[in-house]
């Protein structure tokens, strides 16, 4: 079956889009408003790393009516903290997803403790298993054929690492990744698990 894209709506390019490119991770960010006085929490899964050199990250957070509460406390702060969801968090996240003001805070009816974080002001979560204290690297605001705003693009770098002890090996780095136990995003309301893995060496 081919489909030309100029022959969907909006919504069916979207549908497409966010039904083939899976699994996805779910970036759960926090943020604070532009006068620091209230802390925003959103889940977010077009997300991913994008450099081998720097700590790089990005995020696209789509529009409505409107840039999300998330987007304008980036442009205004310039600070995030990334954190990764594990299966156990599979509740709060979703809650948190909620359409709220910007002056309400999810943290208050999920009743989530948070740690204060070491460079970036923003508070992070305790429960999640990694947490990326991020600055804003780099905005580019995608438009449509009309010039409007769509998507709100943010490339963050991260400043500081926090990962529980189990799901790191402090000698190499390397990631656990069953003790992480990751919940990926498909389309719609629809969710995974990490599942099967296996090991493949590239050739050389």
């Amino acid at each position: 079956m081919d489909i030309n894209a100029a022959d969907l709506s909006a919504r069916d390019q979207y549908k497409l889009l966010s039904g083939s490119i899976i699994p996805r991770p779910i970036a759960w960010m926090t943020t604070q408003t532009p006068d620091l006085q209230t802390v925003n929490l959103a889940p977010f899964s077009f997300f991913t790393g994008i450099s081998n050199q720097l700590p790089l990250l990005s995020v696209a957070i789509l529009r409505h009516d409107g840039p999300k509460d998330t987007a304008v406390n980036l442009l205004a702060n310039e600070e995030a903290v990334v954190h990764i969801v594990s299966q156990d968090l599979v509740g709060p996240m979703n809650q948190s997803a909620a359409t709220m003001t910007p002056d309400q805070s999810e943290l208050t009816s999920l009743a989530l403790p948070t740690v204060a974080s070491d460079v970036v002001r923003v508070p992070g979560l305790v429960a999640p298993k990694i947490r990326l204290e991020t600055q804003l690297y780099q905005y580019t605001p995608v438009t449509d054929a009309a010039g409007a705003i769509i998507t709100d693009l943010f490339i963050l770098k991260v400043a500081v690492f926090h990962f529980a002890d189990a799901v790191i090996d402090p000698e190499h780095l390397y990631i656990n990744s069953q003790a992480l136990d990751p919940l990926a995003r498909l389309s719609g309301p629809t969710y995974a698990h990490l599942g099967d893995t296996f090991i493949l060496h590239r050739p050389r």
